[in-house]
C-alpha cells in the first residue's frame, strides 16, 4: 500500500513543501492547466510524495531496523552526490571540526601528534602554546590522558581528549624520547591558532626565519592555507622582511589546499596597488568582484610564486592574480583547478549545515579557474606556471618533499647549554650545577639552533633562487 499516513513525522518534515504544493497546485481532481505552469507543479507535487513514500517504506519494511535521522540523512547526501565533489552536507558530529578547519582556531593545547609503534607521539609543540610552555618536546610520548591509558587509542580519539573548551584542564602523563620516567603535567587548554605564515627554518627561540638567502637578501614565505589570520600574520611577516632590506621574496604555495575567499583577496591585496584581484559569476547569483587598495602594498621586489598540483582555491587566486598583474613569475605544475565558490547554509538553526556550490572564480584576465568535469588537459583552467618555468617532481620527489618539510618543521628540544654531560632537561637554566667553589655560574647563552639541512634536493626552490639572484645581479 502506498501510502505517507504511516509516518506522521515523515509527513510533518515535508508537509510545509507539500502544503505549498497544494496551494500552487490545481485540486487533485482537476486536470492541471498547461499555461498556468500547472503540469511542473503537479510533478513538484508527485516527486515530493515519491520521496516521502520512499523513506516511510524503507523505515517501516526494511528488513532491519534504521535509525530515522540516517535515512534523511542519506537522503540529503544523495542528492549532493549528483552536483561536484565540493558540495557537502555537514552534520552536527562534523559541524565543529569543519569551523575550526576554516578558522584555522580550536580549543586545545597545542600539539601537533601521530602514532609510533601503537604509542601516542609528540611530533612537533606549536611555538608559544600551553603545551610549548610547559615544556613538551618533540619526541615526547604521552602515555595517559587525564589518568586513562593511551595504548591502542586511534589519533581522532586522542585529539577528542586533548581538545576542550578554553580554560579548562588536561591532565597528561609524558614520557620523554628513549626514557623511562612519567612525568605529569595539569596543562590549561587555550584557544589554538594554527600556523599558516611560514619560514624555511627556525631561530634559536623557535621563531620562523624568513629569510632565505642573507647574501641576496631574498626572503622565503611558505602559506599552508588561508584562514583569517594569514593576511594579518603574513604581513607583519613582510614589514619584519622589509626591515631586513630584503631584495625578492618567494611565496610558497606549494600543498595550499586554499581556505577562506576572503584571505586570499587580502594576500593578493598586498602585492598589488590596483586592479582586478578576482571575480565571481554565478547562475542564481549577482556577479562580484574585488579589486586592490593602494594602502599597505608590499614594495615591487622581483618575486616567484611556487605552486604544484597540490596548490587548490584560495592559493589559485592569490597565484592567477600576481600572474595577470605581471607581478611574479610562476614555478612549478599546474595547479588543482578547484575555481568554485562554495556558501555554507546553516541548517537545523546551526546544528548542521550545507556546502553548496552556487558560483566560480575568474582570474583578473577574466579567464576561468574551475576544472570541469567535461574539461581535459588542453582546456582553459587552474595556473599553469610561466613559460620556459613548468617543472613537474615525480611521486618520490613530491614524498620526499613533504618529510623534509616536515622535519624542518618541528620544533626541536634544545641543545645541552655550556656543559658536555648533557644530562639538563631541555629549557633549564645553563649552570645549574655550580661551580667548585661554590658561586653561582654566570647563565650562558643558549646555543643557537643548527638549521636542519635539506635531506632531499627541492628542484622548484632552486629555480625559483636562481631566477632571483640572477635578476638581482643584472639590477646590480
Amino acid at each position: 500500500m502506498r501510502s505517507i499516513a504511516g509516518s506522521r513525522v515523515l509527513w510533518c518534515w515535508l508537509a510545509p513543501w507539500l502544503l505549498l504544493a497544494a496551494t500552487i497546485s490545481p485540486s487533485l481532481g482537476e486536470s492541471p492547466d498547461p499555461d498556468q505552469g500547472g503540469w511542473a507543479e503537479q510533478e513538484q507535487y508527485e516527486l515530493y510524495k515519491l520521496l516521502v513514500d520512499t523513506i516511510d517504506q524503507v523505515e517501516r519494511n526494511y528488513v532491519k531496523d534504521l535509525d530515522r535521522r540516517e535515512l534523511f540523512e542519506a537522503a540529503i547526501q544523495g542528492v549532493l552526490g549528483k552536483l561536484d565533489p565540493y558540495s557537502a552536507y555537514i552534520g552536527p558530529e562534523e559541524l565543529q571540526r569543519f569551523r575550526s578547519s576554516v578558522e584555522a582556531e580550536f580549543g586545545g593545547i597545542g600539539i601537533q601528534i601521530g602514532l609510533e609503534g601503537g604509542r601516542l607521539k609528540v611530533l612537533s609543540p606549536l611555538v608559544g602554546t600551553p603545551a610549548y610552555r610547559a615544556g613538551i618536546i618533540a619526541g615526547d610520548r604521552i602515555v595517559e590522558i587525564d589518568g586513562e591509558s593511551t595504548e591502542g587509542t586511534t589519533i581522532d580519539e586522542a585529539v577528542k581528549r586533548l581538545k576542550g573548551q578554553p580554560g579548562t584542564q588536561v591532565q597528561l602523563s609524558v614520557m620523554s624520547e628513549g626514557g623511562t620516567e612519567r612525568r605529569t603535567l595539569e596543562v590549561t587548554r587555550e584557544r589554538i591558532h594554527v600556523e599558516t605564515v611560514l619560514g624555511d627554518h627556525r631561530d634559536a627561540d623557535d621563531a620562523w626565519n624568513f629569510l632565505l638567502d642573507e647574501q641576496n637578501r631574498i626572503g622565503y614565505v611558505r602559506l599552508t592555507a588561508f584562514s583569517r589570520d594569514t593576511a594579518r600574520r603574513l604581513q607583519t611577516v613582510l614589514q619584519q622582511l622589509k626591515t631586513q632590506n630584503v631584495r625578492g621574496l618567494i611565496l610558497d604555495l606549494r600543498f595550499n589546499p586554499g581556505g577562506l575567499l576572503s584571505a586570499a583577496i587580502e594576500v593578493a591585496d598586498l602585492f598589488i596597488a590596483e586592479g582586478r584581484i578576482v571575480s565571481t559569476t554565478g547562475r542564481n547569483s549577482p556577479e562580484r568582484a574585488w579589486d586592490a587598495k593602494k594602502r599597505a602594498t608590499f614594495p615591487n621586489v622581483p618575486m616567484v610564486v611556487l605552486v604544484n598540483r597540490h596548490s587548490a582555491s584560495a592559493s589559485e587566486i592569490v597565484a592567477a592574480c600576481l600572474q595577470d598583474h605581471g607581478r611574479a613569475l610562476i614555478v612549478g605544475a599546474r595547479t588543482w583547478g578547484k575555481g568554485s565558490v562554495q556558501n555554507v547554509i546553516e541548517l537545523e538553526d546551526g546544528a548542521s549545515a550545507l556546502k553548496l556550490t552556487t558560483a566560480a572564480y575568474r582570474r583578473p584576465s577574466g579567464k576561468n579557474i574551475h576544472r570541469f568535469d567535461e574539461t581535459d588537459d588542453s582546456g582553459e583552467w587552474g595556473v599553469i606556471p610561466d613559460e620556459g618555468y613548468e617543472l613537474k617532481l615525480d611521486g618520490t620527489e613530491l614524498a620526499n618533499l613533504v618529510q623534509d618539510r616536515r622535519e624542518r618543521d618541528i620544533v626541536r628540544p634544545r641543545p645541552a647549554a655550556g656543559g658536555d654531560d648533557g644530562g639538563d632537561d631541555a629549557g633549564d637554566d645553563a649552570g645549574d650545577d655550580g661551580g667548585d667553589d661554590g658561586e653561582e655560574a654566570e647563565p650562558q647563552q643558549q646555543p643557537g639552533r643548527t638549521i636542519p639541512p635539506r635531506t632531499v634536493p627541492d628542484r622548484q626552490l632552486d629555480v625559483a633562487l636562481e631566477y632571483l639572484s640572477a635578476k638581482l645581479a643584472r639590477a646590480d
